[in-house]
């Protein structure tokens, strides 16, 4: 509360030093007018009319912003608007010189001409009439220009937010597309890779440490061109995972053994875009990774009626119990909860031992064919939503 008392009584204090600088600006002109006429006139007369009229418009000029903010000169119905300040700028410029005719002839000032109310008012009105008009509408005028530069920052503020928000948009937009990347490609994989990469190129070994590193790169170029998919046919799917696979095998040297087998005829059969490699992925951890022999990865995609089965196989150790199936990893989880929000209950992901040793893992959803290799829009929520990692 006081800091307020503070604020309002330094900002009054501002404001009429600032008609006092007006007054004295005025007094200036006066006082030179006198001095090349030669009038005899002391010059504390010219300063105390001066500063009297200009405190008087400091008085005023709170009502005029007032009717100012009320009655704003705009471009619609400027020409009424205007007639009508020129009304009120006569009412104010008539009320402050019958104002300043009251309180000038107690201070006895130019007694001959200043003698009494009807006097002073009668000069002052031949003298200041005009100039008090000009004053109000430089009033009004200089209220017009900080509400235009008021307007301004308002409207720079405003688009400041948009930006704001629209880079806020776009910087979620991009967390997006990447936590998609990361949900059909998983960092670990990539960091196994520039680590293989790395060690090759410490072991002297260019040639295959580039091959690697092409590799990766031709799988990045290839997953970034389809990052906006959500379906591509099954040719598009198996020439990604190759270039996956090839970079496992180039890791794992002679212990990848990879088998795969399907229809010519389904080659242009419609699945998830990516959804074979995060499978894939698990069977080498889970198979190969966990085996120092040899491992064989199987992978058969065959038409069944009016349905699309996949098909993926290690010969690892296999999950000893139930409850230690990966059903809650990332990888797999993520992609039930993809099939499910592509094809609701018609697709299936069933996970499980296989007969003799390693892990099958088979996915079946409903079979179509990409028309003309174009890319179907369709809308896939968060899936991340449902998953536990």
């Amino acid at each position: 509360m006081e800091s307020m008392v503070r604020r309002n009584m330094r900002r009054s204090a501002i404001y009429f030093l600032v008609w006092t600088v007006v007054g004295v600006f005025s007094f200036s002109q006066g006082i030179t007018q006198k001095f090349f006429s030669g009038d005899p006139t002391p010059s504390w007369h010219y300063l105390v009319s001066w500063l009297v009229g200009v405190y008087i418009w400091a008085l005023l000029t709170p009502v005029i912003l007032w009717i100012g903010s009320q009655i704003p000169i705009e471009r619609r119905n400027w020409s009424r608007r205007a007639a009508l300040h020129l009304l009120f700028g006569v009412c104010f410029s008539v009320s402050q010189l019958a104002l300043e005719s009251a309180v000038l002839p107690h201070f006895g000032v130019f007694p001959s001409i200043m003698k009494g109310f009807v006097g002073t008012f009668l000069f002052l009105l031949v003298i200041g009439f005009h100039s008090g008009i000009v004053t109000y509408f430089l009033i009004l005028g200089i209220q017009a220009g900080f509400r235009y530069y008021y307007g301004y920052q308002e409207r720079e503020r405003q688009a400041l937010q948009l930006e704001l928000r629209a880079s806020q948009l776009q910087s979620q937009l991009m967390r997006a597309r990447l936590g998609a990347l990361k949900m059909q490609l998983q960092p670990h994989f990539l960091f196994n890779t520039l680590n293989a990469i790395m060690v090759l190129v410490r072991q002297q070994e260019v040639e295959r440490a580039e091959e690697m590193l092409a590799c990766l790169s031709d799988l990045l170029r290839c997953v970034l061109d389809d990052v906006e998919a959500q379906e591509a046919p099954l040719r598009r799917e198996l020439e990604c995972l190759q270039l996956y696979l090839h970079i496992e095998q180039t890791r794992f040297r002679d212990r990848l053994n990879v088998e795969i087998s399907t229809d010519p005829a389904i080659l242009d059969a419609a699945l998830p875009q990516m959804i074979l490699q995060p499978i894939v992925e698990n069977a080498i951890r889970h198979g190969v990774g966990r085996s120092s022999t040899a491992g064989m990865i199987r992978i058969n995609a065959s038409r069944v009626n009016d349905r699309l089965e996949l098909r993926v196989e290690d010969d690892g150790p296999g999950f000893p119990l139930v409850n230690s199936l990966p059903e809650k990893g990332i990888g797999l989880a993520n992609t039930r909860a993809r099939l499910h929000q592509l094809y609701g209950n018609e697709a299936s992901l069933k996970i499980e031992n296989g007969r003799r040793r390693g892990a099958v893992v088979t996915m079946t959803l409903p079979y179509h064919v990409v028309p003309d290799g174009s890319k179907l829009e369709v809308n896939e929520t968060n899936v991340l939503d449902h998953v536990n990692c």
